[in-house]
């Protein structure tokens, strides 16, 4: 990989640049370092895996150089390495690179038999995706027929990830009309082929010619489009880089705007290459002259987790049971959230430091325990964070590289000497993760984690939001197996009076249930606690801690499936209940729910988006209820419900990532944010596959002027998959971000509506026009606009580039309803020229009150199709046709028959061109 040491400064410049991304990679000299595509732990160990990585990328590399004009080439690759695996003299630790920070992940399917390869993507046009995923199969090009050459899949994915490029292709609408012929989803258009259909039936399959609807005036969704095999076209790769002369992007020139697909409607109708164009990978390089080296390549296996606390002891710290806090974190962390087998040692500080335990690997609740008593008890002194960092990469190095380790490093004072160990930190090649404690913690603190790849958390002084341990709950490895993670059902938090009850549920699903502990909380005099399982035994067996003012029961072996019920008792009080478990089993994935924002700073008023992913294994969870509740420096809560619909802030429909804007700042500083989930029956049931943003399924391809087909994607039933697994409930804490700019009370009105992104057309009857989409609102997807501008063009450029001289469309009737409901307006187009064969484009603006414009919408498109009016039927004189029910060996009659059929093939070959 080169020297991490030499190039670390430009990767922590790369870090802070304010949009939160947890990848290493860098852009030097043309050439993309820091890549890191890991083999998920859950693989079977296959050395040969290793070498289809390093083909892949080889083989990618030229073909991505050439696709963008000499500009770009992959200059070295991490290769992360299960732990599981047989180690080797030439498998390093890895420093910053984890399974969280993973580029590519290579993992088993789930379901199985879905080897598609694809890219999560969260956001909008142009900006960086999540993850690429592949499958072993895919890699060992086991999938060729279906997706084409390893490399070049790598290459679209890879647009998918660095560039935010959509796809060019559309599997729910493969065919639509323009000028009454109906064409293929395709970019460049350019690209011939022929549209068929592969027709089975008892047993043989026949290609057949595509058949018209008379109503839609298109094909029937089982029509496939078959690329020639000899093609001169050399784009697009985001539409199908399967084909041999495709080796380019799309360009303005020869971009198929009207396509219905992704790239059009996530991306104002703009090529893939203008969308490079704008990158800012692409404006801060220029072609190469000579050609790129080939990638290298560094091997780096997973080892034991190696993680000190550092911990704050400063008078502060006494402030509001700060330190009390902590140690109820501090507990929750060490008794829970730390893996088996780990390594774990403790500092703490004041104006200097202390080691309160050295390394201790976590074998069993010995050790647990022994550590737990090793947490500060006494607050006093300054803060020097500098002093605690030191000491901790000592404790370390007695036993270990700091290479790859772990630093907790929680803090609630400021200090202005923190900088001072920036460089010590980046040359230790340690993670660390943050934790702010109130509203005076260090200015610099998340500039540690920035630098370093850590997670960022805040905790405000306000208990009953349970900030700190969900912060502590959220530290489980980055590397282990899931089935190892802890994870978090519940975090609730109350305060009672007057011998009030906090009562409620847990539901314990299937694919959790070991090792689950239920821990309580109290800020004066402990609870009267009440635990009944699912049966309704009651629980007993609750370990209390009258000094750090907690409770914790766990559950021995597995804790059992369904509703658990709590009611807990006090009076003048805060308490909070946390749950956490692990998976049930190693091979069964459990539902997790991972959070975050797309920006570390917000800057007023740009608004942050909130997202959760909701997935078990490969699989999206659709239909949940999902709530982010953001709590700013002052302990002001606001709770958002997050959505999966693939409108507002959200990117695609039912693929498991629920999202929305954050708009409501009310002062600067730190704001951090939890996410709740639920599934319930209808979350179960609707699990499904969506179109994932990944490369084309081939249905079949052309070989020497015949049709091959491809077998069908396997179908998987999702219910046979999950029918055990109906309820869940998952908290997730989704980091932090600091706000700036915000002005003081009342704050104005900046926010302008969001952008319509699901618009879509349909021809009503013989004349109107039936419109569909989301409604954004007066704050992006918050509250209602206040009206909508629809205007149309037979012209989709005009209607882009000159939207205000389009032609409107009265919408005096239509009133906004609020913000993510459905809408719905039909009207006739006035003033324009609609009749058969017209294609029109309609997009829509959204105003606010104090008239602040959205985005122009997504351009939907209708084509007026009047089927063609059935001539009576008149028997043919030259040509009767013979009985059907006639059965005759006189062989001028079989041979009528057979001419009679093949004249209606013919006619029926010719009328469909």
């Amino acid at each position: 990989m080169g020297s991490f040491k030499s190039s670390v400064f430009i990767l922590v410049l790369h870090l802070l640049e304010g949009a939160l991304s947890n990848s290493l990679i860098q852009l030097n000299n043309n050439g993309y370092e820091g890549i890191v595509i890991a083999i998920d732990p859950n693989v079977p160990e296959d050395e040969t895996l290793i070498q289809q990585i390093k083909d892949m990328v080889t083989q990618a590399s030229p073909y991505l150089f050439e696709a963008t004009e000499k500009r770009f080439y992959f200059k070295n690759v991490a290769i992360l390495i299960p732990e599981n695996w047989k180690t080797k003299p030439e498998y390093e630790r890895p420093k910053l690179e984890t399974y969280k920070n993973a580029d590519v992940l290579v993992a088993e399917p789930n379901p199985p038999g879905n080897d598609q390869p694809y890219t999560e993507q969260m956001g909008k046009c142009g900006e960086k995706g999540e993850r690429i995923y592949f499958t072993p199969d895919f890699l060992a090009g086991k999938r060729l027929d279906e997706y084409g050459p390893q490399g070049r899949v790598f290459v679209h994915e890879w647009a998918h990830l660095r560039w935010g490029l959509f796809n060019e292709y559309n599997d729910d609408q493969k065919f639509y009309l323009s000028n009454k012929e109906i064409k293929a989803v395709k970019c460049s258009a350019d690209i011939a082929g022929k549209n068929v259909v592969n027709h089975c039936q008892g047993g043989s399959c026949a290609t057949k010619p595509c058949r018209r609807d008379r109503v839609t005036g298109l094909y029937a969704q089982e029509c496939e489009f078959i690329p020639d095999e000899q093609q001169t076209e050399k784009a697009s790769i985001m539409f199908s880089q399967s084909i041999d002369s495709v080796v380019e992007f799309c360009t303005e020139e020869n971009h198929n705007r009207e396509a219905p697909n992704m790239q059009n409607q996530r991306c104002n109708l703009r090529s893939t290459w203008e969308v490079i164009r704008d990158s800012e990978d692409f404006k801060k390089t220029t072609p190469m002259t000579a050609q790129p080296p080939q990638p290298t390549f560094s091997l780096l296996q997973i080892g034991q987790r190696i993680v000190c606390l550092v911990l704050d002891k400063s008078g502060s710290m006494a402030i509001g049971d700060r330190l009390k806090r902590l140690n109820q974190a501090g507990k929750l962390f060490l008794l829970q959230t730390v893996e088996q087998g780990s390594w774990v040692g403790m500092v703490t500080f004041d104006s200097a430091a202390y080691v309160q335990s050295a390394l201790r690997q976590i074998k069993g609740g010995t050790d647990r325990d022994a550590l737990t008593k090793s947490l500060p008890t006494v607050a006093s002194g300054g803060t020097s964070i500098c002093s605690g960092l030191r000491s901790a990469f000592t404790v370390i190095r007695k036993k270990y590289k700091t290479d790859g380790s772990e630093i907790v490093l929680l803090t609630d004072g400021e200090d202005n000497t923190i900088s001072a160990c920036f460089n010590e930190v980046k040359q230790s090649g340690a993670i660390i993760h943050t934790v702010a404690l109130g509203p005076s913690a260090a200015a610099e603190l998340e500039e540690l984690s920035k630098m370093t790849g850590g997670l960022q958390t805040y905790a405000s002084d306000q208990a009953q939001n349970n900030g700190l341990i969900d912060a502590f709950g959220a530290l489980s490895s980055g590397n282990g197996a899931v089935s190892q993670r802890s994870i978090q059902l519940v975090s609730r938090g109350s305060t009672l009076q007057n011998s009030q009850w906090m009562n409620g549920t847990v539901i314990v699903d299937s694919t959790v249930g070991n090792d689950t502990l239920f821990l309580i909380t109290w800020t004066s005099q402990p609870p009267q606690i009440l635990l009944w399982d699912p049966s309704g035994k009651k629980q007993d067996g609750f370990v209390v801690d009258t000094n750090t003012k907690m409770a914790y029961l766990q559950v021995p072996g597995t804790a059992k499936v369904g509703t658990w019920t709590y009611s807990l008792q006090a009076s003048s009080q805060t308490l909070t209940l946390t749950v956490t478990s692990r998976a049930s089993s190693a091979t069964l994935p459990p539902v997790t729910v991972t959070s975050k924002v797309n920006k570390d700073t917000g800057k007023f008023p740009s608004p942050v988006v909130v997202y959760a992913k909701i997935h078990q294994g490969g699989l999206p969870i659709l239909r949940a209820t999902v709530t982010a509740l953001i709590e700013s420096v002052d302990g002001k809560t606001v709770t958002l419900e997050l959505l999966d619909n693939g409108a507002g802030a959200d990117a695609t429909k039912d693929d498991g990532i629920y999202s929305r804007y954050f708009t409501a700042y009310n002062t600067n500083g730190r704001y951090s944010i939890k996410v709740w989930a639920l599934g319930g029956v209808n979350a179960a049931r609707q699990m499904g596959i969506s179109q994932q943003n990944g490369a084309m399924y081939r249905a079949g391809r052309m070989k020497n002027g015949e049709i091959i087909w491809n077998p069908p994607r396997p179908k998987i039933n999702i219910d046979d998959l999950l029918s055990k697994q109906v309820h869940f409930s998952r908290t997730s804490s989704g980091g932090s971000f600091v706000a700036s700019n915000v002005p003081n009370a009342p704050i104005p009105d900046l926010f302008p509506p969001c952008q319509i992104t699901d618009l879509k057309a349909k021809i009503q009857g013989d004349s109107l026009i039936n419109l569909t989409w989301t409604a954004p609102g007066d704050d992006y997807d918050h509250g209602r606009a206040d009206r909508y501008i629809i205007r149309i063009s037979t012209n989709i450029l005009d209607l882009r580039d000159k939207f205000n001289d389009s032609l409107q469309v009265n919408t005096t009737d239509l009133i906004p309803k609020e913000a993510t409901s459905e809408e719905v307006f039909v009207f006739k187009p006035e003033n324009i020229a609609f009749e058969n064969g017209t294609d029109l484009f309609i997009a829509i603006q959204a105003v606010d009150e104090v008239d602040l414009e959205s985005e122009i919408s997504n351009i939907a498109q209708v084509s007026l199709f009047l089927p063609p009016q059935t001539p009576p039927e008149t028997p043919s004189p030259s040509l009767p046709c013979p009985d059907s029910n006639i059965t005759s060996t006189i062989p001028g009659i079989h041979i009528l028959k057979v001419m009679w059929k093949w004249l209606g093939e013919l006619q029926l070959s010719v009328a469909l061109g």
